[in-house]
């Protein structure tokens, strides 16, 4: 054995303790804590009350509701696009309005600037000294109405809020308060004064809800919702019901970390993204002439934590492959970029995604 000379001015190391025999060597805050009946219980019903809420305000928009309540619970953002008229707005104020915590609507212009949305500093000659005024962003939830007419610069402050849930004014760098979730709405149809939202902002909204007209009946049964209402404005008075607080919250996102994940889910996980990038257990053929881009490893994080958010509101405190396929179109759709010559054939994502859910074996 080779022993190494000590250097004459160094100061003695102290000695790293070994871990005695039987002990754990993971730190005790890595460790996984399992869901306990009662925490299950509590996320129904805080889940239940939310719905409760839902139900005067939207008529046949359930997948929207869930998109929303089980991003809400994983702890992410969302995207929302639809037509005009289909309550998108009011789905995400239905969602603020269950909580309480902060909310501000933005109404995205192309004048709009970063410091419209992030704050800027202004100078008080009282004081003779730069005050800040933070945004509208700093709220607990953010709808970006419309987001695609905001142009690259205030995308790029969307981006960083975010990205690291803070914001930069005058240097300054300043934390979003927590919960903090951005709600924002996109018209697929107008072209004029819109900017297509880059990859990279894309790809940090954990989920793309996609809202269909609704049928006869549900517009009917909307109609009579709203006559007997009397008011068209959504807002804390108009809808009756529980609220859940701020703490609530935090409780739904901690609860759902720890739903367990078997490593069968997370290699299916894993298999779902890879096979949109042309690789996976059981690649398809020809799909790099239909896919410019697949899923970033990133939607591999977003499929295990939204199947986290989905066994927990469901009562259950592990996942099983069919929260994670429950909501694989809309956390993978936006993050598969098509070629030209699939969007000349009218291949939509969704039928890419249609193919990798079928192809890839379900555990």
């Amino acid at each position: 054995m080779t022993v190494f000379p000590t250097q004459p001015n160094m100061p003695p190391q102290p000695a790293i303790p070994r871990p005695l025999a039987g002990m754990p060597t993971m730190p005790a805050a890595m460790t996984e804590v399992s869901l306990s009946a009662d925490d299950t219980k509590r996320a129904q019903a805080l889940a239940a009350s939310i719905r409760a809420r839902f139900a005067q305000t939207l008529v046949g928009q359930d997948a929207l509701r869930e998109s929303l309540i089980v991003t809400l619970v994983a702890g992410g953002h969302i995207l929302i696009e639809s037509v005009p008229g289909l309550a998108k707005t009011t789905a995400a104020q239905t969602l603020a309005t269950c909580v309480s915590g902060s909310f501000k609507r933005v109404q995205c212009t192309p004048d709009l600037m970063p410091s419209d949305l992030v704050g800027t500093q202004v100078f008080d000659f009282a004081s003779q000294r730069f005050t800040t005024q933070i945004g509208p962003i700093h709220a607990n939830f953010v709808l970006l109405d419309e987001i695609n007419r905001s142009n690259a610069k205030t995308q790029s402050a969307m981006l960083e809020a975010m990205a690291e849930g803070a914001t930069t004014i005058g240097g300054q760098r300043i934390s979003l308060p927590k919960p903090f979730m951005v709600i924002a709405t996109e018209n697929p149809i107008e072209e004029e004064g819109t900017f297509n939202l880059p990859e990279a902002q894309m790809d940090r909204f954990m989920m793309k809800a996609v809202m269909t007209y609704p049928t006869a009946e549900q517009e009917a049964r909307m109609l009579s919702m709203l006559t007997r209402r009397g008011s068209d404005m959504i807002g804390p008075d108009t809808i009756t019901g529980e609220r859940i607080g701020v703490g609530d919250v935090e409780f739904l996102r901690q609860a759902a970390r720890r739903a367990h994940v078997s490593d069968a889910i997370m290699r299916y996980a894993v298999d779902l993204a890879a096979t949109s990038r042309g690789a996976g257990t059981r690649p398809i053929k020809g799909l790099a002439s239909l896919v410019r881009l697949g899923a970033s490893p990133r939607a591999t994080i977003a499929l295990t934590r939204i199947g986290q958010a989905n066994a927990l509101l469901a009562g259950r405190d592990y996942v099983v492959p069919e929260d994670i396929k429950a909501f694989a179109h809309e956390v993978l759709r936006h993050r598969i970029i098509l070629t030209f010559e699939a969007l000349a054939d009218g291949v939509t994502s969704d039928q890419i995604v249609d193919s990798i859910v079928e192809t890839v074996p379900v555990p």
